[in-house]
């Protein structure tokens, strides 16, 4: 089997489209059950060795992400987003939704919006508005993707946890997934590139101090904030339970982080909020709306960003490979 990708990157987090072999043929056809959620699950439940493949070593690597167009769920939409990742699948990637948008709008996969318009993408977190700006000197590329549509809330506040020889504060908040959101100084580890190591065994720890806390398996990660490094508003960096670091500031992470700023009283509606990954890439982050969730007050951020194609590759997954459908190697 041959798989065609087109690969981007956002602020250094890596994206691999899907644009043919595999299953994109199968979900060519329609939605798996009608919806971009049960589509998810379909890919979930019977075509996992193929995230594998393209997710895992040997073509891709413990920090890769995914996606593959769907036809729209919504007639209002111009198409439906699954995305993956070297964990798992995932309802929405915030690096990801910049990264599909400008590839589909960049190599004509979808038609590009009107001046001032946007593209709507169905994913199972919702639709979500993919606002286009082009390079001035060359209207092809695409500068940058700003996009809106989910919600961000805070959804426990100030919950001490337990953590190794001292208690940490954690803000949970939801944007898509749930984020425990911790102050890195607070947990007594360097925000930086050097504590790597460091910032992954604290990050898991805090996901399992939470959860038991709780009861609950939900949190997609630990986004760990402090002082910016260069002239952004704040640093931040995401690990997952899997041990991996997001390069990028973090597409939900950003929206995460901007809804405990805004309950603080620190995010205004006319203030642009910049944060910066360990790597120095940035996402812009502002308010472009309010809703409600249930009973909780929630923001709707937009979150904008920049996608460079970095190559397109012909994936070769041979049946007689052993392995085929990728490995971990830890």
């Amino acid at each position: 089997m041959i798989v065609h990708t087109i690969d981007a990157h956002v602020g250094g987090a890596a994206l691999r489209l899907v644009v043919e072999g595999g299953p994109v043929a199968e979900l060519g056809a329609g939605l798996p059950g009608g919806t971009i959620a049960e589509a998810l699950e379909v890919m979930r439940t019977r075509h996992d060795a193929f995230r594998r493949a393209l997710m895992l070593e040997p073509r891709g690597h413990g920090a890769m992400s995914g996606a593959i167009l769907t036809p729209a769920e919504s007639p209002a939409s111009n198409a439906g987003v699954l995305f993956m990742h070297a964990g798992g699948w995932s309802a929405i990637c915030g690096h990801g939704l910049i990264a599909v948008a400008a590839i589909a709008v960049e190599r004509g996969l979808l038609p590009r919006p009107p001046r001032g318009g946007a593209l709507r993408l169905d994913t199972a977190a919702g639709p979500v508005d993919a606002r286009i700006s082009a390079v001035p000197t060359d209207e092809h590329r695409v500068a940058s993707v700003a996009w809106s549509g989910v919600p961000a809330l805070v959804v426990r506040p100030g919950l001490p946890v337990p953590l190794a020889r001292r208690q940490v504060v954690v803000d949970l908040a939801h944007a898509g997934e749930t984020y425990a959101i911790v102050d890195a100084e607070g947990c007594g580890v360097p925000l930086d590139r050097e504590h790597l190591p460091e910032l992954v065994r604290t990050g898991q720890a805090v996901v399992e101090a939470v959860e038991s806390a709780l009861g609950l398996q939900a949190v997609a990660g630990t986004v760990f904030t402090g002082p910016p490094a260069g002239g952004g508003d704040l640093r931040a960096a995401t690990v997952y339970p899997d041990g991996a670091v997001d390069r990028s500031p973090g597409g939900m992470a950003t929206c995460a982080v901007m809804a405990v700023l805004d309950a603080m009283g620190l995010l205004s509606e006319d203030q642009a909020f910049v944060l910066e990954s360990l790597i120095g890439t940035r996402f812009t982050g502002r308010i472009a709306g309010r809703a409600q969730v249930g009973e909780t007050r929630a923001i709707v951020p937009e979150i904008e960003g920049r996608a460079f194609i970095t190559g397109e590759h012909a994936f070769a997954l041979d049946e007689g490979d052993p392995l085929r459908d990728g490995f971990v190697f830890s």
